[in-house]
């Protein structure tokens, strides 16, 4: 058996960080040894930390505003509360939209009907298994093989509570009758040796794509270090798996940074695309903390390593070193001269330095997500007398805790020092903060090891444990490697310690020369750069990014940062159109539409040539995670 690469995180909350968890075994998560749900998901939880805040008022948002950006029309899907719609994808007359873990049990999905773009109706939606739920993975396309032909839907499963019914893999859905979708294929993916919770590996993205008289589709692997899987789909009801790779297989893109703390284990796939570029069919992998990663796939059977980026240090925008990472999502432009990257991050914070009586130096520590700032306590530091009280579990009925894990010692004015282990980090803090502490560190378990991880919590406290069920946590929490805890648990008492958090920024965009991945610029929002609107504001960091077909533009979905038009080039980026709705925005996916009617409108017009009205600039669809579907249209040059 291959060893597992688990990524665990809080699909069921609300208020949720950027999570990257890396555990030794499978069967910590499978028997509830993970803290933060009773299953494993995803790599990195694409879910805003302040998504309450969003079109809920004047406050707690960025203002309404918008230059250059027609809003065509808007649709509230059904059933939608906060946090419910991921990503977007479309074909032709219509838009689909991934339904998300808001709540469990109902993820899938939406069918809307774009034919009337002012006027977008929801016409159907597809379930996925009870207890699975859709994210980064939806697109519709077209393929002509000789075991089909029509029109296909492709969508990633992951999981958010074990049902029985749950499945991972991906799954592809028939919908050459849009209104009458029919599944070829439900949880396919990498059976073996089989997915901690289903019969596949969940997984976080697919890409599919024709080539030649065969088609394919590459998946983001959650629970595995080779993470990247690509399967023959020529018929997709019977795909079969052709490749499965990793990072371990490319020596050349394991650099230091891709190292990171728990070595290259530390970068994982998050998202693909495939495109052929100058006769070569050419894979674009965001590899997290590794960079950007190319690969040529003119064999899908056998990818061979041809280049990847490395993260300027210092950062360019914020000038702190060493650089985040946190490669999200990629594309090229329209003529492939140039790649468009999405560096997704949601904690604006650091840990500058963690220090402590009983060790020397400074020692590697991250700050949760979902917790107050550090940087907004007194100094910017947690500081105080450390006091260890176990794994600090309250009582949870759903893991067989009649009573609650018992304390070591009492916390009260102190600093709690928490082994992780049988309960999610949100109980955890919650529950020492109830007992009277002003902070909380948690070190990593016996499985976990020295893997450093982002505390993802749902604030308030809004499931699990009955004892913590609506209590708003308010101390600031970190978490540090094992060897950090067990000298802090066996230092002389008193043991102290320090955090101190520094301002470092939320997630922005990165432009490459596509031919040596030369980086030519950076671009952010001047908010998200901005120490002031580290929290209150919602989640001002980078989603995705999709180009435009025939100029160098591209079109953005920023979260609460709102809709965003660029446009770029060899000088560099520069912002030319923007929107934000009243109540805010929270958006997700955004890709460009397809529809009929604008086919027609545009009738021959050759791609790349300059556009001589507004009209012509294509339609963009982006899903806002709290609302539904926004159809915009840039109305610059």
């Amino acid at each position: 058996m291959r060893p597992m690469f688990i990524r665990l995180s809080l699909p069921l909350l609300v208020a949720l960080g950027a999570l990257v968890l890396i555990l030794g075994t499978a069967a910590a998560g499978a028997t509830g040894g993970g803290d933060e749900r009773h299953v494993v998901t995803d790599d990195v939880i694409d879910t805003p930390l302040e998504a309450h805040a969003q079109h809920g008022g004047v406050g707690g948002h960025l203002p309404a505003s918008s230059s250059n950006v027609e809003l065509v029309g808007k649709l509230r899907l059904s059933g939608v509360v906060p946090g419910r719609i991921a990503d977007v994808g479309t074909l032709d007359d219509f838009a689909y939209l991934a339904a998300f873990a808001e709540p469990c049990g109902s993820g899938g999905v939406y069918v809307v009907d774009i034919s009337d773009p002012s006027s977008p109706t929801e016409v159907g939606f597809i379930p996925t298994g009870s207890g699975s739920y859709v994210g980064e993975g939806v697109q519709a396309l077209s393929i002509d093989t000789k075991a089909f032909e029509g029109d296909i839907l492709v969508i990633n499963n992951e999981i958010c509570r074990l049902t029985g019914s749950q499945i991972g893999g991906f799954s592809i859905y028939d919908i050459t009758n849009q209104l009458r979708p029919q599944p070829l294929v439900e949880g396919a993916g990498d059976t073996s040796p089989g997915g901690a919770f289903s019969a596949a590996n969940q997984i976080h993205s697919a890409f599919a794509w024709q080539q030649g008289k065969k088609a394919y589709v590459v998946i983001v692997d959650d629970e595995e270090l080779e993470d990247v899987d690509i399967f023959d789909i020529t018929d997709p009801r019977n795909p079969v798996m052709i490749a499965e790779v990793g990072l371990a297989n490319w020596p050349g893109a394991q650099d230091a940074q891709a190292a990171g703390i728990g070595g290259f284990a530390a970068s994982f796939s998050h998202d693909v695309v495939v495109r052929k570029v100058k006769g070569d069919w050419l894979m674009l992998l965001s590899y997290w903390d590794a960079g950007y990663v190319i690969l040529n796939v003119n064999d899908p059977a056998n990818p061979v390593f041809v280049n990847d980026t490395t993260f300027t240090d210092p950062d360019p925008e914020t000038g702190t070193s060493a650089p985040e990472g946190n490669a999200h999502e990629a594309e090229w432009s329209h003529n492939a001269k140039f790649i468009l990257a999405a560096d997704e991050d949601f904690s604006p914070t650091q840990i500058a330095s963690f220090t402590s009586s009983a060790f020397s130096g400074s020692r590697p520590a991250s700050e949760a997500s979902g917790t107050p700032l550090i940087a907004n306590q007194p100094g910017g530091v947690m500081t105080g007398e450390v006091v260890h009280v176990g794994r600090g579990c309250p009582a949870d009925p759903a893991l067989g805790l009649a009573v609650p894990d018992p304390y070591l010692a009492n916390p009260a004015g102190k600093i709690a020092l928490i082994e992780r282990g049988l309960c999610r980090f949100d109980n955890k803090i919650a529950r020492a903060q109830m007992a009277g502490a002003i902070g909380v560190i948690v070190y990593n378990s016996v499985a976990g090891g020295e893997g450093l991880v982002t505390m993802a919590v749902d604030n308030p406290v809004a499931a699990g444990a009955p004892s913590v069920i609506g209590t708003t946590i308010t101390i600031p929490a970190i978490f540090v490697q094992r060897s950090t805890g067990l000298l802090l648990r066996d230092g002389t008492p008193p043991v102290t310690a320090t955090a101190t958090s520094e301002f470092n920024g939320w997630g922005y965009i990165h432009l490459f020369d596509a031919a040596t991945l030369q980086e030519l610029d950076t671009y952010a929002i001047p908010e998200s750069l901005n120490p002031a609107f580290a929290s209150g504001f919602g989640d001002l960091s980078v989603h995705e990014v999709a180009t435009d077909p025939e100029n160098d533009l591209a079109y953005v979905s920023y979260y609460a940062g709102g809709f965003r038009v660029l446009k770029f080039g060899k000088r560099g980026i520069s912002e030319v159109g923007h929107f934000i709705d009243g109540g805010g925005n929270n958006f997700w996916g955004v890709q460009i539409a397809d529809v009929e009617e604008e086919k027609k409108e545009k009738g021959e017009k050759g791609k790349g040539k300059e556009r001589e009205n507004e009209e012509d600039n294509p339609l963009v669809l982006a899903s806002d995670r709290d609302f539904g579907l926004y159809i915009f249209r840039y109305t610059g040059k």
